[in-house]
């Protein structure tokens, strides 16, 4: 089957869906914050404090370089996107132009990605309650799990209404910090005026106070920083209107992330040396401290709460997708095909909840090495979901160039060297998480994982061959 399907509905009744059966329930102003928060997570308000003091204030640079790469990426995606919007998106290009084993591989691994960053992200979550409440964690836990889980099956409307506020909420964090930076800058008020200026970005050992080369050891952390950035691809097969809406969304790339990441980084390193802040603690919270503000702990221990939150809360709703486009293409077990009546994948989503709430128990009980290693691939499957757009986007580029497919109405710039340039740039990084020994356990991961998928893949195609058919369009 591909994407007009014939569902089952609650009465036993065959009834033809249009498209892939889902409701185009997420709105432009949705879908322009899931854009947003997909850029925005943890991994600035906690993670960039590491990236701080290991490069300085050159991790602005960083920031700049990899956000230009993945603008790159998701104008790519969004060509694609524009030729034909499905909800499958990652894993059904891969189907198209790379192959049947190729849309296997992404469409599970990109649902392990987000299971695991579920798992992480919730545990995350019960622990920034008990900045508030002395409660065990695996009760914030229980209870974040199954809110977000309900949420999601009532509708996708109601999914995408907690996302909007989610982003809210960490958009309106970043601007406040870079209004109160630009306040001290200008007038001086607070501990800080009398020090900040933005000559710190260089009298302080230079812009590469570390040299250049501990700078490009931190395009890893940056890049991942950026991971489910392409979400906003997963929900095109409910966009209320994808051709108009999806194209805006991707444009805002260069916007946001020249804001809330390079923006809020000139703003927070010209207030506060870049001495001041060290790996595992927040620059914002650093910051809101070197400037008197000591409600600002809790301040961004609310915002890194939500933030945990929307990263749990989209790795319910794509999972649940990614499961049932898999299904559909006779690559998982059919009944994960099934839609409640609101139209979202009741067993696919249910599942994967299922795993995390379990994860979040594995978590807790044994809280080793052996489940870091689980969580470190999280990093290595998000890359390999932005390798697999860029290689279908130059694949469909040569076609649609040969007059073999329609020709795109979002065309990228600049490709195919564009997106050669992304692969090479790609291709570097992870050569440095080889390099590096906090982050190389990530590629002892892939091999193992790459396996299991193709023994289960070599399984599946002797029970069933038309799972492993090239379908080419």
């Amino acid at each position: 089957m591909t994407s007009a399907q014939v569902e089952q509905d609650h009465g036993g009744k065959e009834a033809v869906q249009d498209g892939e059966g889902y409701q185009r329930g997420l709105g432009a102003r949705q879908i322009q914050m899931i854009a947003i928060g997909g850029a925005i997570g943890t991994g600035l308000f906690l993670g960039a404090g590491k990236g701080i003091s290991k490069a300085g204030p050159s991790l602005i640079l960083a920031y700049a370089v990899a956000g230009f790469v993945i603008f790159l990426i998701m104008r790519a995606l969004g060509e694609l996107l524009m030729y034909r919007p499905v909800s499958g998106s990652f894993s059904e290009y891969a189907r198209e132009f790379i192959g049947p084993f190729a849309g296997f591989v992404t469409g599970w691994t990109y649902w392990l990605f987000w299971v695991v960053t579920g798992i992480t992200e919730v545990t995350a979550a019960a622990a920034y309650m008990t900045y508030w409440f002395s409660i065990p964690q695996w009760v914030s836990a229980l209870v974040f799990t199954v809110v977000l889980y309900g949420a999601n099956l009532i509708s996708v409307k109601l999914f995408g209404e907690l996302e909007f506020w989610f982003s809210m909420v960490k958009v309106t964090a970043i601007i406040g910090m870079i209004l109160i930076c630009a306040g001290i800058l200008t007038i001086g008020f607070s501990d800080a005026g009398d020090t900040a200026t933005v000559a710190h970005l260089w009298n302080q050992g230079g812009f590469f106070p570390h040299g250049v080369g501990s700078t490009l050891m931190t395009l890893q952390m940056v890049m991942f920083a950026f991971l489910a950035v392409e979400l906003v691809g997963v929900t095109a097969g409910e966009s209320k209107d994808p051709r108009k809406v999806l194209p805006r969304a991707i444009n805002t790339v260069p916007w946001r992330i020249a804001v809330f990441y390079i923006g809020a980084l000139i703003m927070i390193l010209s207030v506060v040396p870049w001495t001041s802040f060290h790996a595992g603690a927040s620059p914002f919270v650093v910051a809101f401290q070197k400037m008197g503000l000591p409600a600002g702990a809790g301040i961004v221990n609310f915002v890194v709460l939500t933030a945990a939150l929307s990263s749990c809360n989209s790795g319910m709703y794509s999972t649940g997708r990614m499961l049932r486009d898999l299904a559909l293409n006779s690559q998982g077990p059919q009944f994960f095909t099934r839609l409640t009546r609101s139209g979202t994948p009741l067993i696919g989503t249910t599942f994967s909840a299922a795993l995390m709430l379990v994860g979040v128990w594995i978590n807790y009980q044994w809280p080793g090495k052996a489940f870091d290693y689980v969580v470190s691939f999280a990093t290595i499957s998000g890359m390999w979901a932005w390798i697999v757009i860029l290689v279908c986007q130059i694949r469909y580029r040569a076609r649609s160039d040969r007059g073999e497919l329609p020709k795109s109405e979002f065309r990228a710039p600049g490709a195919p060297f564009a997106s050669w340039f992304a692969l090479a740039f790609i291709g570097m990084v992870i050569v440095l998480m080889g390099i590096d020994k906090d982050a190389r356990v990530s590629l002892y991961c892939a091999p193992l994982w790459g396996l299991v998928l193709a023994v289960a893949y070599l399984v599946l195609k002797r029970r069933n061959p038309e799972a492993a058919a090239f379908r080419r369009r």
